[in-house]
């Protein structure tokens, strides 16, 4: 198969639009029209990295971090970023990421760390705005059914935990087609009116394009009357962090250790004990310390995330316990997500995880 098929099913999953402003996920090297034959699943592209690719025959690599951050102006080799790109195009490697927009989705990283502590009814800690549409569409009352169901099946109509949502009011369409039209029903040249029904739903934006071409290929009229609206509303089944709670309460000091258990972290930073249980956990993979005033106003006991710096242990102002696990730590399990997803769609197709472990910070 093709590099973009491949491509392309992580995206439907992970759509780029939820990636952040300073991030650059998606294509880093290589032709989504090449033809690859397996794929090797990493948390960061190395040179070590590369030579495992090229030794298992993989000629896509798949990774969480980008090798491409800033503008690279010349390829001379003359850091670790301009070596990976020339050497993968040498050997005619492509490169892929899926970095906070594998972060920002309902089931990504942060779920996969809440999933491991076994977090009960997790949620999106800072779900995002402006990602929502409203379809307004008509449509003869006796082909409603048929025509929902294909637009549901495409992405629309999920609110929270439930799907297939709409609202359907009765009423009659008028219509008159001209002598070139072929109007399903009715006649040429003629006004006709017809029961039909107005339906809503929602939907995240970057699924307009299949949703609306569901709605053309079951709507049974040439024409199809329909309205889009953009929403302000909280979409919240994206968007960064998330936030559970244990089964029971843990003393600080059993949280922290339940945290090195999960997640194989020998040492934790944190902040001074308070005494107090810890029982709702926010949690954000990678660097997620921006998200501590929203961890607090949660209600959170705990926040875990990593790269948390000297002055944000103040920030903590003993209204919460914060416990840096790595970003490397927090992130470990985006080659589980990448490997999941792929496996479900291509089953026949080779995937690889990557046996370097890239983890730059090491403990002593």
């Amino acid at each position: 198969m093709k590099v973009k098929e491949i491509t392309s099913c992580i995206e439907s999953f992970a759509p780029l639009s939820y990636q952040e402003p300073y991030d650059n996920a998606g294509f880093q090297v290589g032709d989504p029209e090449q033809e690859v034959n397996a794929a090797l699943l990493c948390i960061d592209v190395t040179e070590e990295v590369l030579r495992e690719a090229v030794r298992r025959k993989a000629n896509l690599i798949i990774s969480h971090h980008p090798v491409i951050f800033d503008g690279i102006k010349k390829l001379m080799g003359s850091c670790p970023a301009e070596r990976i790109i020339m050497e993968a195009i040498r050997k005619g490697l492509s490169v892929y990421s899926a970095h906070t927009n594998l972060d920002a989705v309902h089931l990504g990283v942060n779920f996969r760390i809440a999933d491991r502590l076994e977090l009960m009814k997790p949620h999106i800690l800072s779900p995002v705005k402006g990602k929502l549409r409203k379809l307004v569409f008509f449509v003869p009352t006796e082909h409603a059914a048929a025509v929902r169901e294909k637009i549901f099946e495409a992405g629309a109509g999920h609110i929270g935990e439930y799907d297939m949502c709409s609202f359907n009011a009765s009423g009659e369409g008028t219509f008159r087609g001209s002598d070139k039209s072929s109007p399903f029903i009715g006649k040429k040249g003629q006004m006709h009116t017809e029961p039909e029904l107005r339906v809503e739903t929602i939907f995240p934006k970057e699924r307009e394009g299949r949703i609306l071409g569901a709605l053309n290929e079951a709507h049974p009229y040439e024409e199809v009357a329909y309205d889009i609206y953009p929403l302000d509303n909280v979409y919240d089944r994206a968007g960064m962090g998330m936030v559970g709670e244990l089964e029971k309460s843990l003393s600080e000091t059993d949280f922290l250790g339940l945290l090195k258990e999960k997640f194989g972290v020998p040492v934790i930073r944190h902040t001074r004990f308070s005494g107090k249980k810890v029982k709702k956990v926010a949690l954000c993979g990678g660097s997620g310390s921006f998200l501590l005033p929203k961890a607090i106003a949660s209600g959170a006991d705990a926040f875990l995330t990593g790269d948390i710096k000297y002055h944000t242990f103040f920030d903590a102002d003993g209204k919460i316990l914060m416990a840096d696990i790595g970003h490397y730590e927090s992130e470990q399990f985006a080659t589980e997500i990448f490997y999941d997803l792929l496996i479900k769609k291509f089953p026949k197709f080779a995937l690889h995880l990557t046996e370097v472990n890239t983890n730059p910070v090491n403990y002593y």
